[in-house]
């Protein structure tokens, strides 16, 4: 399984890489369940979303946005501006959604050719930032920790080392923030894209 020849190589890498963002979309999945109709007008880590403009964008990029992005489907072109938060039940649907969206990936050939004008695996890539990164948001802004499995953790702090600089080129991240020596893959992780890891609102 694990011979030099190119394609079984990538294909396992890639289903590592399913592997994380699928443990990713379980723990945004959790953070958005215990985020409370209560809790909407929250601030958060992003200056410019309160909570509920963060969950309704995570629900749209991360839950529906990441099936169609599989699926080499358009987004609706209202999809951005829907208010998912409105129904009492956003969460558990979101949950649904990011089932369906991470199954959708699963499948070896989604992960050939180009989505967007990019390769497939760098749409992956930023899915996956959206996923860790502002599913780490959610949970400071409604006092939750996030928690991922240390192999996820390690693959989200590679791939902000990757992305960062093109982010901040395009304004989506900040300048790096600085974290005590010792710190951990997820703290440096969020550091690195502009946020305090140690934000408290």
């Amino acid at each position: 399984m694990f011979k030099t020849g190119g394609g079984t190589l990538r294909s396992v890498t890639c289903m590592n890489f399913h592997a994380q963002i699928a443990d990713s979309a379980q723990e945004a999945a959790r953070i958005a369940a215990g985020t409370g109709q209560d809790m909407l007008a929250r601030p958060t880590p992003c200056p410019d979303y309160d909570t509920r403009a963060l969950a309704n964008h995570l629900v749209a990029y991360t839950g529906i946005g990441m099936e169609l992005r599989a699926r080499r489907e358009p987004h609706p072109e209202d999809l951005a501006a829907r208010d998912f938060t409105a129904d009492p039940q956003w969460a558990r649907q979101y949950a649904e959604q990011l089932d369906r969206s991470v199954a959708a990936w699963a499948d070896p050939a989604v992960w050939e050719g180009e989505i967007a004008d990019m390769p497939a695996e760098g749409m992956a890539a930023m899915l996956f930032l959206e996923l860790c990164l502002h599913g780490w948001d959610l949970a400071r802004a409604t006092g939750q920790d996030y928690r991922v499995a240390d192999a996820t953790a390690a693959r989200l702090l590679a791939t902000v080392q990757e992305y960062a600089q093109m982010y901040r080129d395009y304004k989506g991240f900040g300048e790096p923030v600085e974290v005590p020596a010792g710190a951990g893959d997820l703290e440096t992780a969020v550091a690195l894209s502009g946020r305090d890891p140690y934000w408290a609102g």
